[in-house]
This record gives structure tokens, C-alpha cells and sequence, in this order.
């Protein structure tokens, strides 16, 4: 634990709770009691805003070197204390320790010095004035106080996806992780103290609806930074009103494999996308679209694939997938797998919790046949280890069915043809394409967003467009008479 586990990080400080209010933290590894969290009072949020929007009037002026200096401090520091990080992730979260945790705060330490770097690079330009005597150019400017709200499943990484670009662009924040998976997120409260952080300009306040609420409507915060679901997305957006905001919502985005694909590194890259994080991702294996020439074949390959993938103790060396993160996931997945099998869909391997383990949420990675677009499980993101396999007849259909759901994140296609590569990346209705790899691939530099038209979003998270989407563009007109 960290040693301020049980207390918010308000302005550059730990402070215990100003009300009894608690929320008691479970790990769903092991089921143990973690830590009684204090709910954040209005009053809390409103000295966390406030002391943002004085800390930001300095900090604004901080030159580009310094913000990128000051980035690198932070990755230092999470660097060094990596191990703890990851810990207290798989702990909270249920991740694998050796298979993802650590990687997660590699990515964690990366997206801060991916920030630092391309803070150094947000350019302005000069446009050509149509009077001879005037001289036009635009640079960025940081908005001011952000409201960082962040979801369960990266604790600490989607934290630092709004913490770092804030601070790389010279603006406030006030994160809100939620308070189900706090404790790595507290940590990195420290780590950004001891980086020089100035007093006030971060506060990371876990809690839930209502915290998150006072911070949308707070007359203070000027931008709102949220990754979570579609649904909640849509609540923050009529609240938020004029507000900025930069919102990657839910994901149902298909795998699609084609008639020429390499068929059995389509079935790994379903099945990968489908354990890691226990389906618990927004661009994760969701509904994969086979054409029927070699449907067949690729179930198969698909059974073998998950053979090999462990499920277990997420800190055993050899464990590949772990628990499920909480109970309302876990039902979800129930709830898809009854509704496939009801409406005719066979269940080949998994479909249930696994007994005999610490908590009920370690599901069993599932691989479903005959599912149809109709189904809960291709209407909605089950945010579980599945792969629904759904068949299609020729190109056309399945294009058709990927364009189908309106959750239009990132897909993947799997084809050996460069024109169907460049067709499916183009009619998609999705954010992103991955050709011939898994629907969660993701590096920290990449444009990361939902596709217009869709109930994704806007805005993308992820290198130099997220620094664009967090800063305005001012213009200055200089006359030379």
C-alpha cells in the first residue's frame, strides 16, 4: 500500500476525508479488504478547483522546455518506483502482474515523455495577410483548469493520458479515477510532488458519480478530459454545456477476417485481444467477422489459441489473464453468453465463471459460435474475454455488419490484398484500423479517438493531437505602420 492509502491528494497534498463517508475497496484478486477511501465532500472539489485555477495562472507561463523537463522528472520517478506501481495494479485491478502490469507503467512513464517531446513541437504558423502592412501567425495556448475523468480498467495509464498532456501543455487538473481502483493513482500523486509539480496544480480526488458531477458543472473547470463509457459520456456532455471536452467513449469495433486472411494469425490476434486485460478494453476483441469460406477453419484455430491462455492467479509468472475487475462486468458477461445461447448461438469453449477461486470474478475466456447481429453481444461492448464469432457472406456483408453498431472505436482486418487493406480502412466507420494485428494494439503516439457519426466521441488521446486538442489556437495580427 502506499503510505497515504487512505487519503485524497488535494492540491499537492494527502488530507483525510472532511465527512464519515467512505467506499470500501475489495481486490478482485484475492477478495481482501484494501482500504476505506474517503468520499470527496463538495466543499473538497471546490478547494481543488480553486487552487487549480491559482496554480494555473502561474504555471501558464512556464516555457515549453520547462513543462518538457518537468514531464521527465515524473517518468523518472515512475521509473523508479515501477515495481510498486505495478503492484498495487494488479492488486486493485486484477491485471496480470508479469504479463501486463508492468507494462502498463512502462507505458505509464512513456506517455509522459512522449508529451514532453511533443510539447517542444507545437508549432504555430504564419498566414499570408492580404494587406501588405499586416502580419498574421497563431500559436497554442493552454486552456486552463481540466477535469480528468478516468475509468477502472487502466488506473493509472488513463490517468496519466490527461495528467501528462495538462501538464506538458501548461495546464491544471483535477483527476478523478474511480474509487474502485484508486490506489495507483494516489501513488502517482506522490511521484508528481516529488517531481516539483507546483503546489495546487493537480489534485487526484477518486470517487464517483457525484464527484464527477460537481466537477463537470463547476463554474472553475474550463475543459473536461473523459474515457468510460458511451452512456456516461452522453450524461457529462449535456451537463458539461459549452464546456471544452475531449470524450473517447465505449468500443464494439469488429475484427474482420477476409477470405484471404492468414487464418491462423487472425485467430491469435482475436484470442489476444479477447484475454488481455480480460476483454477489459475499449478496442478489445468484440465481435469478429469471418467470411464463411473459412469460418470453419478459424474456429478451430481460435479453440487452439485459447488452449494456451492461463487463467489464474494474476501474480503467478505463468498466469495470462486474471480476474475480472468487478461484479457488474462479471454479470455482463453472464447476461451476453445466456442471450447468444438463447437465440441459438453454441457456447465451444468457456461461458462461465470458474469455481474454486478466491472471488467469483475470474470468467473463463469464451469462444462462441453462430452468433448473430441481433444479439446482446453484438449490440452491445461486453468488456469481457469473448470472442462471438459472427460469419459473413463475401466483403460486402461483412462491411456491412462492422458498419452496423454505432460504437465505432478501432477495428482490425485481416487480409493479404493492399486494395481490400485500403477499402475496409476507409469505409469503416471507426476511429482507427489495424491491418493484420490485434484490435488492441496501441502505441502512446497514436491518434486515439472514435470516428465521427458514431457514439464514440471526439477529440483524440494519444501524442501531439491530444497536446492540439487540449490547447486553443490563438491568433495575433500585428500591424506594421
Amino acid at each position: 500500500m502506499p503510505s497515504h492509502d487512505a487519503q485524497l491528494f488535494l492540491a499537492g497534498h494527502y488530507v483525510d476525508g472532511d465527512t464519515d463517508d467512505v467506499i470500501t475497496v475489495h481486490s478482485p484478486v484475492t477478495g481482501e479488504h484494501l482500504v476505506d477511501l474517503p468520499v470527496p465532500s463538495a466543499a473538497q472539489v471546490d478547494l481543488a478547483v480553486d487552487a487549480a485555477r491559482t496554480a494555473f495562472e502561474q504555471y501558464r507561463h512556464w516555457s515549453a522546455q520547462e513543462r518538457a523537463d518537468l514531464c521527465h522528472r515524473v517518468a523518472d520517478l515512475i521509473e523508479a518506483n515501477a515495481d510498486e506501481l505495478a503492484r498495487l495494479t494488479t492488486l486493485e485491478q486484477g491485471k496480470p502482474l508479469h504479463a501486463e502490469a508492468h507494462d502498463d507503467v512502462e507505458d505509464t512513464a512513456s506517455l509522459f515523455r512522449v508529451s514532453a517531446e511533443d510539447s517542444l513541437r507545437l508549432y504555430g504558423e504564419t498566414i499570408p495577410s492580404s494587406e501588405r502592412n499586416k502580419r498574421m501567425f497563431t500559436w497554442r495556448a493552454p486552456i486552463g483548469v481540466w477535469a480528468g475523468i478516468t475509468p477502472w480498467n487502466f488506473p493509472l495509464m488513463i490517468a496519466a493520458e490527461f495528467i501528462g498532456p495538462a501538464l506538458a501543455t501548461g495546464n491544471a487538473i483535477v483527476a478523478k479515477p474511480p474509487s474502485i481502483t484508486p490506489l495507483a493513482a494516489l501513488k502517482l500523486g506522490q511521484l508528481l510532488a516529488e517531481a516539483g509539480v507546483p503546489e495546487g496544480l493537480v489534485s487526484i480526488l477518486p470517487g464517483e458519480g457525484a464527484v464527477g458531477e460537481r466537477l463537470v458543472t463547476h463554474p472553475g473547470i474550463d475543459a473536461i478530459g473523459f474515457v468510460g463509457s458511451s452512456a456516461t459520456a452522453e450524461k457529462i456532455v449535456k451537463a458539461a454545456g459549452l464546456k471544452r471536452s475531449l470524450i473517447e467513449a465505449s468500443g464494439n469495433g469488429p475484427v474482420v477476417v477476409l477470405a484471404d486472411a492468414d487464418i491462423a494469425k487472425a485467430a491469435e490476434a482475436a484470442v489476444y485481444g479477447a484475454y488481455w486485460n480480460a476483454g477489459q478494453v475499449c478496442c478489445a476483441t468484440e465481435r469478429v467477422i469471418v467470411d464463411a469460406s473459412i469460418k470453419d477453419e478459424f474456429v478451430q484455430a481460435a479453440l487452439k489459441a485459447a488452449e494456451a491462455v492461463s487463467l489464474g492467479d494474476p501474480f503467478d509468472k505463468k498466469t495470462l489473464m486474471g480476474p475480472l475487475c468487478n461484479e457488474m462486468t462479471a454479470a455482463k458477461m453472464d447476461a451476453h453468453v445466456a442471450d447468444a445461447v438463447k437465440n441459438g448461438a453454441s457456447v465451444l469453449v468457456g461461458g462461465r465463471r470458474r469455481g474454486g477461486e478466491p472471488t467469483d470474478l475470474y470468467y473463463e475466456l469464451t469462444v462462441l459460435d453462430g452468433v448473430t447481429e441481433d444479439m446482446l453481444v453484438s449490440r452491445e461492448e461486453s468488456f469481457g474475454p469473448i470472442v462471438p464469432v459472427i460469419t459473413a457472406n463475401g466483403d460486402d456483408d461483412a462491411l456491412r455488419i462492422a458498419n452496423s453498431d454505432s460504437l465505432g472505436l478501432q477495428a482490425a482486418v485481416f487480409t493479404q490484398s493492399l486494395q481490400r487493406a485500403f477499402r475496409f480502412s476507409q469505409e469503416m466507420k471507426v476511429g482507427s484500423v489495424v491491418v493484420n494485428d490485434s484490435t488492441d494494439y496501441f502505441e502512446n503516439a497514436q491518434p486515439f479517438g472514435g470516428a465521427g457519426g458514431t457514439r464514440t466521441g471526439w477529440g483524440r488521446v494519444g501524442g501531439m493531437a491530444q497536446l492540439r486538442d487540449m490547447t486553443d489556437v490563438r491568433t495575433t495580427v500585428i500591424s506594421l505602420d
